[in-house]
């Protein structure tokens, strides 16, 4: 009879997923919801390289851009629970699309397993260095008087939130002038064709800290030790406009507890080296974790973000 149970047990633990005893025995897949070159795209390199030198094992980068990730997070959701296809999330792909398109195949708290939370930076409204407005107070005054356009990276995404956020609580109307990406809404607005922009800070803070953009306010819960002198929204009055963007690992749901402690472990010293802890700290990221507390994060970030977009009326077509 115990024998028949031992068969058992070695039996299902085979048809359950890869143990960590011989995980990874394969390349392991790391997919980037957005092309290749951006700030994503070159956070999720690093990380894999060194997530390399933890595992044994290649950790390769595949971009499937479009639709503000959503064709990333359905592959990954498709993927077997064995470890070998992970998606390199973000607030944006992970939470906000499946926000705005609620028919969605998957779900991001039931179709995937949180390993690890990398960190978090927060977004900023900017200005050309030129233009007249100096404070964020400045800025709400001009939109209530004349007809300004902020720029975002497309419709729905977390660029296009912040600027609606932004129209909610100063009680103005701006107009949303979408682009294919940040690069080209920050070239506009250095040239003059739109007035105004949100966009995360590590994107932002080299273009601020050589003049050629102005930092009007902080969009995060606490002020940036890197940009001090920018105060946060909830110090200027609108305690409801905070948009942190973040970067994390997901797998498939259903990964095995060792596979997961095998991934988390890989992820977090990768974290802890210091290539990817200077180049966090040098973009202003931080609060890395564990898959619980990415897991509790996720939570805490799909029921406020819900609501949120609802109350906004933004669309992601």
């Amino acid at each position: 009879m115990k024998n028949c149970v031992a068969a058992l047990g070695f039996a299902l633990l085979a048809t359950t997923g890869t143990s960590a005893q011989d995980y990874p025995s394969r390349p392991v897949t790391l997919i980037v919801p957005y092309a290749a070159g951006g700030g994503n795209d070159v956070m999720a390199r690093i990380v894999a390289e060194k997530m390399s030198r933890s595992l044994g094992q290649q950790i390769v980068i595949e971009n499937k851009g479009g639709a503000g990730g959503v064709i990333a997070n359905e592959q990954v959701a498709r993927a077997p629970a064995d470890g070998k296809t992970l998606l390199f999330a973000t607030l944006g792909s992970a939470v906000i699309s499946p926000a705005l398109r609620p028919q969605l195949s998957y779900d991001p708290l039931k179709s995937f397993t949180p390993v690890a939370f990398i960190g978090q930076a927060p977004s900023l409204i900017v200005v050309a260095a030129d233009y007249p407005a100096k404070t964020f107070a400045d800025l709400v005054a001009k939109a209530k008087a004349e007809k300004l356009s902020y720029g975002s990276a497309g419709a729905g995404t977390t660029m296009n939130i912040a600027g609606e956020m932004f129209n909610a609580a100063a009680g103005v109307k701006t107009a949303h002038v979408p682009y294919r990406g940040a690069a080209p809404a920050i070239n506009d607005l250095i040239g003059g064709h739109i007035q105004f922009l949100n966009a995360d800070l590590p994107v932002l803070l080299p273009l601020v800290q050589s003049g050629k953009l102005r930092a009007l306010v902080n969009f995060g819960a606490e002020r940036s030790p890197l940009l001090p002198d920018v105060p946060t929204t909830a110090e200027l009055g609108f305690s409801g406009m905070l948009m942190e963007n973040w970067y994390g690992v997901l797998g498939p749901v259903g990964l095995a507890p060792d596979v997961l402690m095998s991934l988390e472990t890989a992820v977090l010293d990768a974290v802890k080296s210091p290539a990817i802890a200077n180049a966090l700290a040098a973009g202003g990221a931080r609060g890395a974790t564990d898959s619980k507390g990415f897991a509790a994060k996720l939570a805490k970030d799909v029921a406020y973000w819900g609501p949120e977009i609802k109350k906004l009326g933004i669309s992601g077509e």
